[in-house]
């Protein structure tokens, strides 16, 4: 059992994100316990795509909004893009359990 959770702990880890690599849908992971930080690891697109990131948002002309005449035709700017984690953000992280196996972000905690 202490051999299970001892490569769990190898496998499975948490993290804080040290650099991101929005064309690539890459970061860098820093973890606390061992000082080190990952090589490039890729993140799982498991989440509904939000705003771009750092890009002028872009949407169709819409009317209407309380009535009031400045708000009546009006322009919402929005691009969607894929989540991702910024820096600083701490992350769930899993490594394939191979040695210098791929690690990949699983999501924001």
């Amino acid at each position: 059992m202490d051999e299970v959770v001892r490569v769990l702990k190898e496998i499975v880890r948490i993290g804080i994100v040290t650099a991101v690599n929005l064309e690539k849908y890459m970061v860098r992971v820093k973890f606390e316990d061992t000082n080190y930080t990952s090589d490039w690891l890729r993140v799982i697109d498991t989440r509904s795509f939000i705003p771009g990131h750092n890009t002028a948002q872009r949407t169709e002309y819409a009317a209407g909004g309380s009535g009031f005449p400045a708000y009546e035709n009006h322009k919402h700017d929005l691009v969607i893009d894929q989540w991702m984690p910024s820096v600083g953000r701490k992350v769930l992280t899993v490594f394939l359990p191979v040695e210098d196996g791929d690690g990949f972000v699983l999501g924001g905690l």
